[in-house]
């Protein structure tokens, strides 16, 4: 009988922005010998960006390597597709060194790609759409289409030109997985190499979006609005995909006269608790994660060692 090889498991911690997984990963690291962790989060990913996306400090970054931060510049795409096969490649590189390969992240779609890899129904991004939809009304669909004829030919060939929305779909599944639709449907059948295991850190309610305007608060006291304008006198302007992040896209809004500082700041709290609220529905789906409830007094050095030992279980 043919033996079967057991899946390395792949210890996955998620949750809503400003719940507290980078202050967990951190503590887990005196725990679990050799801990890597791969950062899942679509914003971390670009260089210079380091207040508005709350990136892990020097110090943290010093206590434990980070993979997949600060690994592109803001004004380069890089898709949830490109995210997969880079983490994965990272996590066997680990694997291989004998490293403990750890993934934390609130990117929802980041996460999926890399522990489940992309399935095409599940892949929408109504940002992204909003933008070619705009690009089409602007620049013509057929400027869209002759975009979609030199990245997918194979796709173009079966769309008609006046197809918008079929065109925007197929330009959209580039986007988010960084390949043609043909390539991406052959490779998506591949099946997983890990046995995943989830935890999730979960807050009532209310106490996240404290946390959150308070982590605002702090944003624009290290230099929110500096980080910004040193962006965008480095060419990096506000249409970049990058910079329709929260808090980059208000504080634009505000140096360019659009907004008050004071009502950008308001707004930058706003769509961040709508982000959270969104991360939840997206995380709240997937019932393989197990959760942890997280209050503002959490000793995350305590809850470490005792989520150390579930781990090491799996």
């Amino acid at each position: 009988m043919k033996e079967h090889t057991r899946k390395p498991t792949l210890p996955v911690i998620v949750g809503p922005t400003a719940v507290g997984k980078t202050a967990l990963a951190v503590s887990l690291s005196f725990y679990l010998p050799r801990l890597v962790v791969i950062s899942a989060d679509s914003r971390q990913v670009y260089r210079f960006m380091n207040i508005g996306t709350a990136k892990p400090t020097r110090e943290e970054l010093e206590t434990v390597p980070h993979e997949c931060v600060d690994c592109r510049n803001p004004d380069e795409i890089y898709s949830a597709g490109e995210f997969g096969k880079d983490a994965r490649e990272r996590i066997e590189a680990h694997l291989q060194a004998g490293d403990f390969p750890v993934v934390v992240g609130g990117s929802g779609l980041y996460i999926r790609a890399c522990v489940d890899g992309l399935f095409e129904g599940e892949l929408s991004d109504p940002e992204l759409r909003s933008q070619l939809r705009l690009e089409a009304q602007t620049k013509g669909l057929a400027h869209l289409y002759e975009r979609l004829r030199r990245l997918d030919p194979e796709s173009a060939a079966k769309i008609h030109a006046n197809d918008e929305q079929r065109i925007l779909r197929a330009l959209e599944l580039i986007e988010l997985t960084g390949e043609p639709r043909s390539a991406y449907l052959k490779r998506m059948k591949q099946e997983s190499p890990y046995q995943p295991a989830f935890w999730g850190l979960t807050m009532e309610r209310t106490a996240v979006y404290r946390q959150i305007e308070r982590r605002v608060d702090r944003m624009l006291d290290a230099g929110l609005v500096e980080e910004v304008v040193r962006l965008k006198e480095m060419g990096y302007g506000r249409e970049l995909q990058s910079m329709q992040t929260v808090g980059y896209r208000e504080i634009f809004a505000y140096l360019y006269g659009e907004l008050s500082k004071g009502n950008a700041v308001e707004l930058i709290k706003q769509n961040t608790r709508r982000f959270a609220k969104r991360q939840w529905t997206w995380f709240r789906a997937d019932k393989r994660i197990r959760w942890i409830e997280i209050t503002p007094e959490t000793d995350f050095k305590s809850l470490a060692k005792t989520l150390s030992k579930e781990i090491k279980k799996t």
